[in-house]
Parts: C-alpha cells; structure tokens; sequence
C-alpha cells in the first residue's frame, strides 16, 4: 500500500525515491488521493535536498502521463513537431515569429503557452489582443490548424498533466517555486504531453530573467537538457540576455505588431533577430530539418524574405477564429492607447543598465499584466521606442514612448520606467545577445 507521507518523509531524509513512488504520489495529486498539505511537504522537501537526474525523469514522465498525452502520426505530418520554450522576459515576442518560420521550413509547431507570470509577459496575453483569436480551439480545430498553418500557438488545456497545476498551486504559495528539479519537471512534463520531436529552451539570464543570478539560469538549462534527454526528447537550451527589453516595445498589441512588422520586412530589430534566428537555427538542427547552424539560418532567411512565414502566421490567426487580413491592416484590429507620453533623458551620457525587471512592473501597472489573477488586461498599454543599452543621449532625448489609458497611469509609469534607466558619463560593455548554448555537442 502507498502512503504518500512515507515517500516524503524520505525525500525529507535526503533518500532517493522510487520510480513506483514518484508514479504513485503523482497518481494521488492527480486524483486527489494526495491532500494539499501532503503535496505542500513533498514540494519543500524537494526545495531544500533537491533530486537526481533521474529522479526527476520520472517526476517528469508521470506528470506528464497524468493527463492526455497528444499524437499527431495519425495526421500523416511530413515533418517534425518542434517547439521552443521561453523562460520569461520583457518584450520577448519571439514565439509569434517562430511558430510561424517552423512551420515555413517544413516542421509543425503546436505551442502551448502561457499568460503573463509577474514582471513578465505573457504570449497568450499577445495573442489576446487579436479580435475573435481563439486560444483554445476544440481538439478537431487544434489538428486542423497544426495540418493547415503548420503552427498552432494555444493555451494549456486542463486534461494536458494536470498533475502540475496543484502542484504549481502549492509552490506559488510555499516558497518553492524557485525549485529547479520541479521547474525542470513543470515545464517538461507539459512539452513531452505536446507530443513533440525537439524542442529548444531560451533560458533567460540578467535583469529581467526569472532566476536571480546567471549561475541559477545556467543550472536550469542543464537541468532541462539532461532531464528531457533522458526522458527521450531531442533538446536544447540557449542562455539568452535578459538585461533589457528583447524588443524595442513591451505590451501586448504592441509586441503583436512588433511581430507584423518582423515577418513583413518592414523592422527587424538586430537584437530581437538574432535571438529569433538562434534559437529557430537551434530547433531545425535538432529536428534534423537542417544539417548545421548555417544551412539552417540559411533557410530561415529565406523563409522570411518570401513571405512564406508570414503567410503561415496569417493562417494560424485565421483558423483560430481572427482576422485573415490582420497583416494587412493591424490599425484596423489591434486597439491603440489614447494617450502617448515620451520618456525623456533627465541628463546627457550612456545609457549603461536597465533594471528589466522594474520595466515590466511598470508594464503591469499601466494595466498591460496582472496584479490579480482575475484582473482584464488592457491590450493597448505599453513601451515603444525603447533605446537600447550603450546609445548615447542629449538631456531631453527620448528613452521610449509609454502608451497609455489615462495621463495619471502614463506619470505613474513615467516615474516607474525612469528609476530602471540608468546613465552614466562612460560608455559600458553591452552584453551579448547569446551567453552558452548547453546540450547539442558536436554540432558545427
């Protein structure tokens, strides 16, 4: 007979656990034999001593098996199915483009994202901002999407490891969340129930990342590179810079269009391209759709000149309920902000730090993100024009443009975005865009 209190009193005891064990505690989380508190102690058990790689491979496996577990060989795809996994930034609207450039180089790419956690944006709250867009399509629309655009970006549904979101709940509320072998497991557990063939990690490293030093963000990318290969997944992981906003924008239709005007040609931003082509070089190699990092960008490239991954995107909106024709005409669908305000150099020199973290605060308190989990957001808020690290300014030169509903919440964000700008009388380094690419060894 299983009881869930010994297994945790011997993870309590730094003992590793069985994988019969870990099956049958994820087995009570799932059908509420396990209780609450029971859930609560296993999670800070595992905060304070931690698991083995393969324990934690088979946390991941039976969080996943906890729900349904999606296939698609039945829809006799050509190709892979690839998906990236974000770890959470300010102005990172990579996945609207990246969905779109698997799809145009012959993968498939059903992405399960998520809404705004915090200071960090949310691309499920991006795609919110498109009118009639359906992020949660019957399992006949999801097939039919993923066959037709090649790319489906949706939202969790809760027969995908449920086992995870009690045991999220009882981390959000214990101090546990920080935990990387249930990180690891959280987020794995969810991608293997997507059913895929590769999947590539950005971990997020510097001001605006989720974990707080860049020793953690490096740690967690192992972590899920060791345990998603030993889980069977073809996997890789990028430390990406966080140190400032990904693109020049962050707010939900703004990033939307940030996107639109990505996949059209008409503004490519250098940082926001080069992350977007690492890690999509990144997923066609694992996926075997390209036999090295060159040929794949070589592709990707090509990809976006035609117009090939723009039109699978303007599929994907159009078979999940939006409008065919937003490409061409966003002022018509995506709402703008009534008020306009500059944010202005209080002196002359370098711009030298942002404090990313405080950005995307600011961000929420302009109504772009949560403060409550059942609070609207306001699609139209946010930063535009937002200089990059290194630029020298003149007193009075623009540091960006906050968008906003009313004149008190754009002097509330005024005062917000201009603590987390820094100046100084010397240039800095800028960091790079990449830090460490971990797993995929031996590629050229």
């Amino acid at each position: 007979m299983f009881l869930p209190q010994e297994m945790i009193r011997r993870k309590r005891d730094r003992e590793v656990l069985t994988a019969a064990e870990i099956r049958d505690f994820i087995a009570g989380v799932t059908d509420n034999g396990v209780s609450e508190a029971q859930i609560a102690a296993f999670t800070m058990a595992v905060f304070l001593n931690g698991m083995t790689r393969q324990e934690c491979v088979e946390l991941t496996l039976a969080m996943r098996d906890s729900g349904r577990v999606m296939e698609w060989k039945s829809l006799g795809l050509d190709g892979p199915v690839i998906d990236k996994h974000s770890t959470g930034g300010v102005g990172d609207t990579v996945s609207l483009m990246l969905g779109p450039l698997f799809a145009a180089c012959g993968g498939y790419n059903p992405m399960i994202s998520g809404r705004g956690l915090g200071h960090t944006g949310g691309t499920l709250d991006k795609l919110g901002s498109i009118p009639g867009y359906n992020p949660f399509p019957t399992p006949e629309q999801l097939k039919k999407t993923v066959r037709e655009a090649g790319t489906a970006i949706i939202g969790q549904t809760g027969d995908l490891a449920p086992a995870d979101k009690r045991i999220y709940a009882a981390r959000d509320v214990t101090a546990t969340v920080e935990s990387i072998p249930l990180i690891t497991a959280s987020i794995l557990s969810k991608k293997l129930a997507a059913g895929l063939d590769a999947l590539v990690m950005d971990v997020k490293a510097g001001s605006g990342a989720f974990m707080p030093t860049l020793e953690r963000s490096e740690a967690l990318a192992e972590s899920i590179v060791a345990v998603g290969t030993g889980a069977g997944l073809s996997v890789t992981a990028l430390l990406t810079d966080m140190n400032q906003s990904l693109a020049p924008c962050a707010g939900n239709s703004l990033e939307v269009r940030c996107a639109l005007d990505y996949l059209t040609g008409k503004a490519r931003p250098a940082r926001l391209h080069e992350v977007t082509m690492a890690l999509c070089a990144e997923g066609l190699v694992a996926s075997s759709l390209a036999r090295n990092e060159g040929e794949a960008r070589k592709v990707l490239q090509s990809a976006l000149d035609s117009g090939r991954a723009l039109e699978r995107f303007s599929r994907m909106v159009s078979l999940l309920g939006g409008p065919a024709d937003l490409a061409e005409r966003p002022d018509a669908y995506l709402e703008t902000a009534p008020v306009k305000v500059e944010l202005k150099a209080p002196r002359s020199g370098y711009v030298s730090s942002f404090d990313t973290r405080a950005l995307g605060l600011a961000v929420v308190a302009l109504g772009g993100g949560r403060l409550r989990s059942d609070q609207v957001i306001d699609p139209a808020v946010g930063f535009t024009d937002i200089v990059e690290l290194g630029v020298k300014v003149e007193a009075g030169d623009r540091l960006l443009t906050i968008h906003a509903r009313n004149e008190a919440g754009a002097r509330a964000a005024e005062e917000m975005a201009l603590k987390a700008v820094t100046i100084s009388d010397a240039p800095q380094a800028e960091p790079d865009f990449l830090w460490k690419r971990v797993g995929g060894e031996g590629r050229k």
